[in-house]
């Protein structure tokens, strides 16, 4: 490959991963642990945390916390694999880059 391909195809796979880290902001990935629900967005910002009444300890504060941390930790670990394998078919396109880079 020379180097005005993989220049071009740099300059592609930059254009690439910005739409996909457009596309990431708006999916929104929700978990739940003990009657509290955390809403995190593929930029791994918060979009809500919602908490039923119901359910969650809210006369246990030390509990609410953790059930707080809790769900928030298992939304942002689902939204960085959502990243993660969105990135990962972009990483699949680089073709001969990856093999002049060692990553093939």
């Amino acid at each position: 490959m020379n180097m005005l391909n993989m220049l071009k195809q740099a300059a592609s796979m930059k254009k690439q991963m910005k739409q996909i880290q457009k596309e990431l902001e708006k999916k929104v990935v929700d978990c739940s642990e003990h009657g509290v629900t955390v809403s995190v967005r593929g930029d791994m910002s918060v979009a809500a945390i919602k908490i039923d009444s119901e359910q969650a300890p809210l006369s246990d504060v030390p509990r609410l916390e953790k059930a707080i941390a809790g769900a928030a930790n298992k939304a942002l670990e689902s939204a960085k694999k959502q990243a993660g394998a969105e990135m990962s078919k972009l990483a699949g396109g680089l073709g001969g880059l990856s093999d002049m880079l060692g990553a093939g």
